[in-house]
């Protein structure tokens, strides 16, 4: 039997929702103004938006930095949408669906008149196409690829009517298939290489397709004549207001908030601390939402010979000070992590207990493994030292200070901190050779706890090398069972193992955090933080 999961709350999403309602709440937290009443929305205009960085692909399905899918994001729709209010999956490029009771299968009929930006169709055939090819995508479709976990096949039922079948339960899927990750292309897309995808670009069906592309340098948006399928969350009917938008790249924070304050640009990402008064005094307002999923943290490369030892991970965890490295680097309303996983994610486990400040603790730790103080500060065994090197990309930003306070903050204990900083598109290479004892960042944003799955499991990509065992267990029943409660108590389960044994260390809870001339109107942050521009226009 198949129960009915068209608008209305499916029972698989319901944690979902409870916490996206909390978001919610702290989206219109202190530093947020509303654009309510600004006037009668216009249609035109370019909207010039900085970005930090570019992760030097085209292909939403394999990009996973914020920075750049703000603008490919636009380019593609997803079969559902959450709604970023209340979490409820809403209809998008799917008018209705169905989840069987075990989980196995999602039967999704589509809307008859949406179409990708070369003329075809989406069809029963593309959403088959798309789903068929994201396993053979290679490295960079990570997020996808795990969404689609024990992928058996789409069947197409009819013209409009798709039924994807897995092996086993999936029941973080139906929230999967609302992501970026898993937004559809053209069928013609699928049948490209992964280079290909990445090089030229996709044909999606979104507001916005891209008109021209200059590495690192800028992307640019041109509305889609005839765009007639938004989501349902969408205020605006038909075409998008705007006539284009340019991302341009800008590194610095202090000249991407000084370019919004003098009107050089329209929006502005990464918004940091030292920021904030900048914007206040251009009267730019700060849109925000406390991203769901896993927190910022520092990540270890369980495999290495210095981190392979528990209770060198462990001394770690507890010599950083969470609470001084929130309220000296990071945005206004930052807060400490109290876990791997955020308080506003479903199934979210308070294990600040564990992430405590205890230098006594950690010098304690680092001795019992057997490493001696000396004289320089950097304590050694059998000759060694303790100098761990940590990988920080170019996109981490503001988070490059807050290493270097982690660095200081390790030194108390002996611990010496090697950085080294790389290009983001460096990053999937990197990954592949594990040439580093530890990753700076390693959040992903996401409104279901199966994130850590997708992070952490040694059956995926494994980034931080960690041993199979228990954590694997615990993640793939997590991501079958329907029942919520038990539920609950595995990704309960699953943080206290990542937690207990420091296989990464958690520094603070993320922020989405987009600053916004006074002049913008309607732009707003999805459920998982990304940017909606169709609704966006400007005085």
């Amino acid at each position: 039997m198949e129960r009915s999961r068209t608008p209305r709350l499916s029972a698989l999403a319901t944690l979902s929702a409870l916490a996206l309602v909390a978001l919610s709440a702290c989206a219109g937290g202190d530093g947020t103004e509303s654009d309510a009443g600004a006037g009668t929305p216009v249609s035109g205009g370019n909207l010039t938006f900085a970005v930090a960085t570019d992760a030097g692909c085209l292909d939403p399905q394999q990009v996973g930095s914020s920075d750049t899918l703000y603008a490919l994001r636009q380019t593609v729709d997803s079969l559902i949408d959450q709604d970023p209010a209340t979490g409820r999956l809403i209809p998008w490029l799917a008018s209705s669906w169905q989840v069987s009771d075990d989980a196995k299968t999602f039967t999704f009929r589509l809307r008859a008149e949406a179409t990708f930006s070369d003329g075809t169709p989406v069809d029963a055939r593309a959403v088959k196409e798309n789903f068929d090819a994201i396993p053979r995508l290679g490295g960079l479709a990570i997020l996808a690829q795990g969404y689609l976990t024990g992928y058996r096949g789409t069947e197409v039922v009819d013209e409009h009517t798709a039924r994807v079948t897995f092996d086993q339960p999936n029941a973080q899927f139906l929230q999967a298939a609302s992501t970026a990750a898993l937004g559809l292309v053209s069928a013609a897309d699928t049948g490209r290489t992964p280079q290909q995808r990445c090089a030229d670009g996709v044909h999606g069906s979104g507001a916005f397709t891209v008109s021209g592309y200059r590495q690192n340098q800028s992307l640019t948006l041109k509305k889609r004549t005839g765009y007639g399928w938004g989501s349902a969350a969408s205020k605006k009917k038909g075409e998008a207001y705007l006539d284009s938008v340019t991302f341009n790249v800008i590194a610095e924070s202090g000249v991407r908030a000084g370019s919004l304050g003098s009107g050089q640009v329209d929006a502005i990402g990464g918004v940091r601390r030292q920021d904030e008064a900048v914007l206040r005094r251009a009267g730019a307002r700060v849109e925000r939402r406390a991203n769901p999923g896993v927190v910022f943290n520092l990540g270890f490369n369980n495999a290495r010979p210095l981190t392979r030892d528990a209770r060198v991970r462990q001394a770690v965890q507890v010599a950083i000070d969470r609470a001084e490295i929130a309220e000296a680097v990071f945005p206004t309303g930052t807060r400490p992590a109290a876990s791997v996983l955020s308080r506003t994610t479903p199934g979210h486990t308070d294990l600040s207990g564990h992430l405590t400040h205890d230098r006594a603790r950690a010098e304690s730790l680092l001795s019992a493994a057997g490493w001696s103080a000396s004289g320089d500060g950097v304590r050694t065994k059998d000759g060694a030292e303790l100098r761990l090197t940590v990988v920080s990309f170019s996109n981490a930003g503001a988070y490059q200070s807050a290493l270097e306070l982690v660095q200081q903050q390790l030194k108390d204990i002996g611990v010496g901190l090697v950085i080294k900083q790389l290009q983001v598109t460096q990053f999937p290479q990197t990954l592949k050779t594990g040439d580093y004892d530890a990753l700076w960042g390693g959040d992903l944003t996401r409104a279901d706890p199966d994130a850590l799955r997708t992070l952490y499991s040694t059956h995926l990509v494994n980034s931080y090398r960690l041993p199979a065992g228990e954590l694997d267990t615990v993640l793939d029943a997590q991501a079958r069972t329907t029942d919520t409660d038990r539920r609950d108590q595995l990704v309960a389960r699953a943080q206290e193992l990542v937690v207990e044994q420091a296989y990464v260390v958690p520094i603070v809870e993320q922020q989405a955090l987009i600053g916004v001339s006074p002049k913008v109107q309607g732009l707003t942050l999805g459920a998982s933080g990304g940017v909606r521009l169709h609704d966006t226009w400007k005085k």
